[in-house]
Parts: C-alpha cells; sequence; structure tokens
C-alpha cells in the first residue's frame, strides 16, 4: 500500500505575525465607531443612545463628543438631531463642539496667519454658553471654549480665559483634554511662550492626583515646543542641539516623573481605556525618543496595537516608527482584537 506523504505545506512552519500597528482614531471604541458611523449616513439615534449612556464618566464623554464633533462638522446631522430634540443637552452640547471644529476647518483652509471671521468665532462661543447652561454639569462645553479661545486674534482677556478655565475645573478638576487645549492656547504657537506653557504643564502636573494622566501634559509641551522649531526651521537645516530634545537630563527626569506618577499609580489590573490611549502615545513617544528602554517597552506593550498619529507624525512616519521602536525593543506581537 502507497504511503500517503505529508503535505510539505502542512510540516513548514508558520511565519509569526508581522506587527502592524492600528491607528483607529477610537482607539477601540466600538460604541463610538458605530455612532460616527451613523452621523455620516444621517441618523442621529445611535448618537444620542451612545451619549446617554456614557453618562458623567467626563473622560469617554470628553473623548467620544471630541471624535463626534468631527464626524459631525461635515454633516447637517447634528442639527438635525438639535431639531428633533431642542431639549436634549446632549445636542446641545455636541453641536457646541461641533461649531468649534468648523471654526477650525475654516481657519486651515485660510491658512496660517490668515484672520478668522469673527463672527464665526463669536458664533461658535455663543453655541458653547448655550451647551454650558443647557448641561450646567457637563465640563465639555468649557473645553470647547478653551478650544476656541486661541483662535481669536490675540486671544482673548486674561480675566475671561481664566473664568473658563475655573468653570472646567469646577466640574472636572483633572480635565486632560480641556488642560491640552489651555497648554495650546499659552504655546508660542498662539498667544504665549515656551516657557508660558511649560509654567502651565508643570504646575498643573504638580497638583494631579496618583493616577491620573495629567502630568503627560509636560511631554505634549515637549512635543509642542519641537514642532514650533521644527517649522520655523524647514527649509534651513537642522536646529542646532535639536537631537538632544528629548535626551537632556531634564526631559528625562521629567519624562520619569510622569511615568511614576501617572502609570505609577493606575491600576495595572485595569485596561487601558480608549481614552487613554492617546496621552499613552504621548508619553510612549517620549520614551522611546528619550532612550529610556524599560518605560518604553512597558508602555508599548499597555498600548498593544493602538498607534495615534500625533505625536508620531511630527518625528517622521508614524507607523515606520511606531514598528521600528516595538521590534527593537523586543515587545511581544500582541493579538489581533476580535
Amino acid at each position: 500500500m502507497a504511503v500517503r506523504r505529508r503535505s510539505s505545506r502542512s510540516s513548514r512552519p508558520s511565519r509569526p505575525e508581522r506587527f502592524a500597528p492600528d491607528f483607529d482614531p477610537d482607539f477601540g471604541d466600538r460604541a463610538l465607531t458605530e455612532a460616527r458611523h451613523d452621523i455620516v449616513i444621517g441618523r442621529w439615534q445611535g448618537v444620542r443612545d451612545l451619549l446617554a449612556a456614557t453618562g458623567d464618566d467626563w473622560a469617554r464623554r470628553t473623548h467620544r463628543v471630541r471624535l463626534l464633533s468631527h464626524a459631525a462638522a461635515g454633516s447637517s446631522t447634528v442639527e438635525t438631531w438639535r431639531g428633533a430634540e431642542p431639549g436634549n443637552p446632549d445636542a446641545a452640547v455636541l453641536r457646541a463642539a461641533t461649531e468649534v471644529v468648523r471654526v477650525f476647518d475654516a481657519a486651515i483652509a485660510a491658512g496660517r496667519g490668515a484672520a478668522v471671521d469673527r463672527g464665526r468665532i463669536d458664533a461658535a462661543v455663543n453655541a458653547c454658553r448655550g451647551a454650558a447652561e443647557a448641561a450646567p454639569a457637563d465640563p465639555m462645553p468649557w473645553v470647547s471654549l478653551l478650544s476656541v479661545a486661541r483662535l481669536y486674534e490675540g486671544g482673548v482677556p486674561r480675566r475671561e480665559l481664566r473664568h473658563w478655565f475655573d468653570e472646567l475645573r469646577r466640574r472636572d478638576p483633572y480635565n486632560t483634554e480641556g488642560h491640552i487645549q489651555v497648554l495650546r492656547y499659552w504655546s508660542a504657537r498662539w498667544h504665549g511662550t515656551h516657557g508660558s506653557m511649560y509654567d502651565f504643564a508643570r504646575d498643573a502636573a504638580g497638583v494631579a492626583p496618583p493616577g491620573s494622566p495629567l502630568p503627560v501634559l509636560v511631554q505634549v509641551a515637549r512635543v509642542e515646543e519641537y514642532r514650533y522649531i521644527a517649522d520655523g526651521a524647514l527649509g534651513r537645516g537642522p536646529v542646532r542641539g535639536f537631537d538632544q530634545h528629548w535626551k537632556h537630563e531634564l526631559a528625562v527626569t521629567e519624562l520619569r516623573r510622569t511615568h511614576a506618577r501617572w502609570i505609577g499609580g493606575r491600576d495595572p489590573a485595569l485596561p487601558v481605556a480608549p481614552e487613554e490611549v492617546g496621552d499613552l502615545n504621548f508619553l510612549a513617544h517620549a520614551a522611546c525618543y528619550a532612550g529610556q528602554v524599560d518605560i518604553a517597552r512597558e508602555l508599548l506593550g499597555m498600548l498593544g496595537r493602538r498607534a495615534a498619529w500625533v505625536p508620531w507624525a511630527y518625528t517622521g512616519d508614524p507607523e515606520e516608527q511606531f514598528t521600528r521602536f516595538r521590534e527593537g525593543l523586543g515587545v511581544e506581537c500582541p493579538q489581533a482584537r476580535d
């Protein structure tokens, strides 16, 4: 009887799966992905249900409203919802955030340095104020106000900015997105300096409780400084001494401090939530470029495949960098999510 030969294909060892980062902007928040798809096709009911289910989980709500507003900016879905349910505070909050995105889109289309129609900015501010009245406990209208503030030529009066920031902190003292918007307001790119930006970041990080991601503001500030100087040097060669931007003693000390206060104070048994992924990418990016091997390996392991376009896009090709650092550090390839 002829002996059946085993297929050479079946005996060949399988190749290990090649790592590929996932740049899903929702960071695995599937309910959010479905709601954003609903907006694109003109359905608002799923958005309403999602925000109602989110409740007062402010970190997740801020993450969701921010991304929903970007999806809604190019359609009339949020206005349709507002017309159908004029008394729904979530509709007011999302519409205000959407108006802010639209004004920023107009500013980008006009080009850097071009004046934005003040009437459009005022209209967005009024929408935010209306949302704050409709949803008095919600921090998101104040995040939206702090975002649009930097579009005013010359900024807004310090007293007004302080009032908006105080209102945010009354509702959510450690709201990371709101703090990032103020940090950008005080950056050299907008209405401040590198010094004022770092002062704000360090002050906010210093009062954050253990386990809060707020200390990552210092790493966000370092990325903002890098972006500003790199943009200014475009076409004029490398910036002198810039190779040490991530590696000098203060940068490394602050990186390790952020890691200790945030990651060291965080419950290691908890999975990384979608609203943490963007901030975690900032910290992982800083650790990789600072050459802090143990911290970088830990953070990239926590992220798995979940990569954020920013800040990696400011220092090169995001996919290439994320993959290169993972492979160089020997981070195991995670299993693909269902």
